[in-house]
């Protein structure tokens, strides 16, 4: 994982790895039993349920996107293509689709309109009421071993920005993949942290490492840990794609870390880089371009596509 000799080795429980980050009184070590990078000390899965629900964090105020607005034309590129990669991997017929972590349904109402029967589980009563007034089915609650029994079996399991925050990721990536139908499509989309341009905008602005956000976010992964874990649980690679590599605007000297409306700025960019693409009739060049940026290890994030054999 490319981590600097001098740092100490940690070890706490059955975890241990060369600390890579120190921050808000965590160790960030680099797993050798985990195979990712994650926060020490990790909080028990119903501690930390427990302590979401006390910190009211299901439900803070969520910002969701007008329907005619940049944002979601934008999210709708990522949507479309997601969703086309699962039908093209599956073939016709098959479209049962669960959405781990479903926050106001927008996923899932694309979804629905390409004649996906779809279901929802979400632990925001916000965000879960948003996307029922979206016609999108949801129940309500974090996804563990107790709500997955019956939530019934599915062609594709989709979790989006969920397994960083998770306690234990690979019992939950185990738990969802008991949900899919033998040859089913298993997504996940997560930070893709601790990349070279990560590397390369924190030393060009002399920030911190921001992505680094415990207690909340407590795994890092890249695409080569995040293809580990669903290899490790027998699942089969059978894509990879990001999205914009923010971080370039750090090198370029826009230093959106530090500065909201930079930020702002910023993310406007990258949705006009996209839209750009797909009104000149690129679409392919675009998804071409995200891929080889994934495969390149680099991208704001990391999202694979699995197969279950």
């Amino acid at each position: 994982m490319g981590i600097a000799a001098a740092e100490p080795i940690i070890a706490w429980q059955a975890h241990e790895g060369r600390r890579v980050a120190r921050v808000k009184g965590y160790d960030i070590i680099a797993c050798d039993l985990c195979g990712f990078r994650h926060v020490l000390p990790l909080p028990e899965p119903e501690e930390y349920e427990a302590a979401c629900r006390k910190a009211g964090i299901q439900d803070n105020t969520l910002n969701f996107p007008p329907e005619n607005s940049d944002d979601h034309a934008w999210l709708e590129l990522a949507y479309a293509d997601r969703l086309e990669s699962f039908e093209r991997l599956l073939g016709p017929r098959r479209r049962r689709l669960l959405d781990i972590g479903c926050g106001t349904g927008a996923f899932l109402k694309t979804a629905k309109a390409r004649g996906w029967r779809v279901l929802g589980i979400e632990s925001s009563r916000q965000a879960g009421a948003h996307a029922r007034k979206l016609g999108i089915e949801v129940a309500e609650g974090f996804f563990n071993a107790d709500t997955a029994v019956g939530l019934g079996r599915f062609d594709a399991v989709h979790l989006s920005n969920v397994l960083e925050s998770a306690p234990d990721p690979t019992n939950m990536a185990i738990l969802a993949r008991d949900l899919l139908e033998s040859g089913g499509v298993f997504c996940i989309n997560v930070p893709n942290d601790f990349s070279p341009f990560q590397i390369a905008g924190r030393a060009a602005v002399g920030s911190n490492e921001w992505w680094i956000a415990p207690p909340y976010h407590l795994n890092y992964f890249d695409f080569d840990s995040a293809a580990g874990l669903l290899e490790h649980i027998g699942l089969d690679i059978a894509e990879r794609t990001t999205s914009f590599p923010m971080e370039m605007f750090l090198m370029m000297g826009d230093d959106y870390t530090r500065d909201r409306e930079v930020g702002r700025a910023s993310h406007k960019k990258r949705k006009r880089f996209d839209l750009a693409l797909e009104a000149a009739g690129l679409r392919e060049t675009r998804r071409a371009f995200y891929g080889a940026l994934a495969n390149a290890g680099m991208g704001r994030e990391a999202v694979l596509i699995a197969t279950k054999p």
